[in-house]
Protein backbone atom coordinates (compact mmCIF):
# COMPACT_ATOMS: atom_id res chain seq x y z
CA UNK A 1 0.00 0.00 0.00
CA UNK A 2 1.31 3.40 -0.85
CA UNK A 3 1.41 6.19 1.94
CA UNK A 4 0.35 9.62 1.39
CA UNK A 5 2.75 12.36 0.92
CA UNK A 6 1.88 14.70 3.58
CA UNK A 7 4.64 16.94 3.23
CA UNK A 8 3.54 19.55 1.03
CA UNK A 9 -0.14 19.92 2.24
CA UNK A 10 1.53 20.98 5.37
CA UNK A 11 4.02 23.08 4.08
CA UNK A 12 0.82 25.11 1.58
CA UNK A 13 -1.39 24.94 4.93
CA UNK A 14 1.28 26.72 7.50
CA UNK A 15 2.81 28.99 4.65
CA UNK A 16 -0.54 30.17 4.07
CA UNK A 17 -1.68 30.55 7.81
CA UNK A 18 1.26 33.01 8.09
CA UNK A 19 -0.07 35.17 5.48
CA UNK A 20 -2.65 37.20 6.92
CA UNK A 21 -0.66 38.40 9.51
CA UNK A 22 1.83 39.08 7.04
CA UNK A 23 0.13 41.15 4.94
CA UNK A 24 -1.39 43.64 7.87
CA UNK A 25 1.82 44.43 9.38
CA UNK A 26 3.10 45.01 6.13
CA UNK A 27 0.19 47.05 5.41
CA UNK A 28 -0.67 48.99 8.54
CA UNK A 29 3.16 49.09 10.02
CA UNK A 30 1.04 48.47 13.01
CA UNK A 31 3.94 46.21 14.96
CA UNK A 32 3.02 47.28 18.49
CA UNK A 33 1.31 44.27 19.68
CA UNK A 34 4.11 41.80 18.30
CA UNK A 35 6.41 39.77 20.21
CA UNK A 36 9.89 40.50 19.13
CA UNK A 37 11.14 37.38 20.90
CA UNK A 38 8.21 35.58 19.01
CA UNK A 39 9.18 37.05 15.77
CA UNK A 40 12.87 36.02 16.36
CA UNK A 41 12.88 32.59 17.36
CA UNK A 42 9.91 31.73 14.25
CA UNK A 43 12.62 33.70 11.85
CA UNK A 44 15.71 31.16 13.39
CA UNK A 45 13.20 28.36 13.36
CA UNK A 46 12.06 28.80 9.62
CA UNK A 47 15.61 29.24 8.46
CA UNK A 48 16.63 25.89 10.29
CA UNK A 49 13.57 24.43 8.47
CA UNK A 50 14.36 25.41 5.46
CA UNK A 51 18.56 23.99 5.95
CA UNK A 52 16.73 20.76 7.25
CA UNK A 53 15.19 20.57 3.68
CA UNK A 54 18.09 20.73 1.65
CA UNK A 55 19.72 18.29 3.78
CA UNK A 56 16.27 16.07 2.97
CA UNK A 57 16.44 17.46 -0.82
CA UNK A 58 13.11 18.07 0.46
CA UNK A 59 11.31 20.76 -1.98
CA UNK A 60 8.12 21.17 0.47
CA UNK A 61 9.92 22.00 3.44
CA UNK A 62 12.92 24.16 1.35
CA UNK A 63 10.19 26.51 -0.53
CA UNK A 64 7.50 26.74 2.19
CA UNK A 65 10.21 27.94 4.76
CA UNK A 66 12.16 30.18 2.39
CA UNK A 67 8.52 31.83 1.89
CA UNK A 68 7.85 32.41 5.38
CA UNK A 69 12.30 33.10 6.73
CA UNK A 70 11.00 35.64 4.25
CA UNK A 71 8.04 37.27 5.51
CA UNK A 72 9.00 36.97 8.97
CA UNK A 73 12.21 38.80 8.01
CA UNK A 74 9.71 41.54 6.90
CA UNK A 75 7.96 41.65 9.83
CA UNK A 76 10.80 41.86 12.05
CA UNK A 77 12.33 44.47 10.30
CA UNK A 78 9.11 46.59 10.46
CA UNK A 79 9.55 45.57 14.88
CA UNK A 80 13.15 46.48 15.04
CA UNK A 81 12.55 49.53 13.36
CA UNK A 82 9.63 50.55 15.40
CA UNK A 83 11.39 49.43 18.62
CA UNK A 84 14.37 51.75 17.57
CA UNK A 85 12.07 54.75 16.68
CA UNK A 86 10.34 54.82 20.12
CA UNK A 87 13.94 54.42 21.93
CA UNK A 88 14.78 57.61 20.00
CA UNK A 89 11.78 59.31 20.49
CA UNK A 90 11.92 58.34 24.45
CA UNK A 91 15.66 59.71 24.39
CA UNK A 92 14.71 62.81 22.57
CA UNK A 93 11.83 63.59 25.41
CA UNK A 94 13.81 62.72 28.19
Amino acid sequence: MEHLNFGPFAAILTTTAFLPQAFKVIRTKDTKSLSLTMYLFMFCGTVLWTLHGFNLNDKAIIYANIITSALNAVILSLKISDLLKEKEANKKAS
